[in-house]
């Protein structure tokens, strides 16, 4: 329960039955377990994506690993310790040129991800329950819970956000080296690669051992490589063509950003899914727009050791020129910036916004890790080694999968050769390790039931007869012991 004294309420739905896979097009091969998330505190739901579960909305699904056909591993970059490959460079150069210039690239379909997004792949046809839990007033609830054991995230309004966008001055290039006596004499090109990867291994070490101390991303000296931030805001004149605004704003209807560039984002929301992913007008109107993107099970929240925004659910705007042309959607968390989604102008498709977009979010989280020091992890979905078009999110490194057997993170790199032998693999190479969360007191599970909150075991002797230990105790076994004991499983 959060400090504000709100609790997280779920109905399980279970996940027996098939459904279409989104990757690879499998009629009744994607199974997963879901649940119905009527609110939820983002300590709680950051604690289950760190147990595999995801959310589309409100629906909040965990995939069946050993059983379904394109086994999802959650992925975490390491943001701090993150340097753009060649081809973020490269992105992030193209999109300076478009903005400096106005040159549009030549259409390239060969990128992976572009029009695969983070994830585009959601459960269809979930309704929200019949029954609304929220309806009853939390001051009527009684707690007769005898667990011990509850979560104190603080609970408060979100603050003002501000602007994401860092400006660093460019770093002088080195001087050529050549055949002119007054300069260095040519050395083999073998030997320079090496003295260059032994300068990274040696600024990795460094960065690695002063983390702790100063872990923002700090402004790259000359014999360093340029940062993250310095490539964004590299080549970018005073007076650009084209002037690019990253907004930050909470999803709340209540927020006047939010409200007064809803229809906008919606119509983009729109356009994009007709053109991008096939969809009919019917399947993207504003309805599945809100459900899909707008309603979130997330509690806003602020902590004194927070980011200045606070936590929830936010949609990062980029406005070009005074038009919304993409949108990521995040939901920012005690310990990571999680992606939910992107969408973007089709007509800009040529500017990878799916690769600059990401790389944008990564140092978004950089600056909130500047606030929030334990926040320092972008969680970019699910990582699915079985759909070749989806292994783009393996290239953010420093990575981790999630194990699906212990759920402790495993670097990608001892992972990818075990997934390119078999599409479900426990991760984890120790053959002891377990679940430290595994579920041991079924009876310690709290519930809702009457508008009153009580553990199962008491839940169970009230309701003599109850034929639902069995779904419970599946429900419980997904979430851990540590959640089941604080989220309210709702009871009819």
């Amino acid at each position: 329960m959060a400090a504000g004294g709100s609790y997280s309420i779920v109905e399980y739905f279970g996940g027996d039955d098939g459904h279409r896979c989104g990757y690879c097009k499998h009629e009744n091969g994607n199974l997963s377990h879901g649940m119905w998330s009527h609110t939820m505190t983002v300590q709680d739901y950051q604690d289950l994506i760190d147990r595999g579960w995801r959310r589309s909305g409100k629906y909040v699904y965990k995939p069946l690993m050993n059983k379904t056909c394109c086994p999802q591993y959650t992925i975490r970059c390491h943001a701090l310790n993150f340097h753009p490959s060649k081809t973020h460079k490269k992105t992030l150069k193209k999109v300076n040129r478009f903005l400096s210039k106005g040159e549009m690239p030549v259409e390239k379909h060969d990128e992976g991800h572009e029009g695969e997004p983070m994830d585009s792949v959601h459960e269809e046809g979930v309704q929200p329950p019949p029954q609304d839990p929220l309806k009853i007033d939390h001051s009527d609830v009684q707690d007769i819970s005898t667990s011990p054991d509850t979560d104190t995230a603080n609970s408060a309004a979100p603050t003002t956000p501000r602007a994401d966008a860092e400006k660093t001055t460019a770093v002088t290039p080195k001087p050529g080296k050549g055949a002119d006596p007054n300069r260095p004499l040519c050395r083999k090109a073998k030997d320079l690669r090496k003295e260059r990867r032994i300068q990274k291994e040696q600024q990795k070490q460094q960065e690695a051992k002063s983390s702790s101390v100063n872990p923002s991303p700090a402004k790259s000296s000359s014999n360093q490589p340029k940062s993250l931030e310095e490539f964004i805001t590299e080549s970018l004149p005073n007076d650009p063509l084209h002037r690019l605004e990253v907004r930050l704003v909470p999803v709340s209807f209540e927020d006047p950003d939010f409200l007064a560039s809803y229809e906008q984002s919606a119509a983009l929301y729109a356009c994009y899914q007709m053109t991008v992913h096939g969809d009919a007008p019917y399947e993207c109107g504003e309805s599945e727009f809100k459900r899909f993107l707008c309603d979130s099970p997330l509690e806003a929240e602020t902590a004194p050791d927070g980011p200045d925004v606070g936590y929830g659910s936010f949609h990062q705007q980029y406005w070009l020129d005074g038009t919304i042309v993409a949108v990521g959607v995040l939901d920012i968390l005690p310990f990571c910036v999680s992606s939910v989604y992107l969408y973007y102008h089709p007509d800009f498709s040529s500017l990878s916004l799916g690769t600059y977009s990401a790389l944008r979010e990564i140092a978004f989280t950089r600056q909130l890790q500047q606030q929030s020091p334990k926040l320092s992890y972008y969680y970019l979905g699910f990582y699915v080694h079985s759909c070749p078009k989806m292994r783009y999110k393996g290239q953010y490194r420093p990575s981790d999968l999630l194990c699906p057997e212990t759920y402790t993170w495993v670097p990608i790199e001892r992972c990818i050769p075990r997934l390119d032998i078999s599409a479900y693999s426990r991760l984890n190479e120790n053959a002891r390790a377990g679940d430290a969360h595994a579920l041991k007191k079924l009876g310690r599970v709290l519930v809702l039931h009457r508008r009153t909150v009580m553990p199962y075991a008491a839940y169970a002797r009230k309701r003599k007869g109850s034929n639902d230990e069995k779904e419970v105790e599946q429900y419980a076994s997904l979430v851990g012991q540590m959640c089941a004991e604080r989220i309210l499983l709702y009871r009819a």
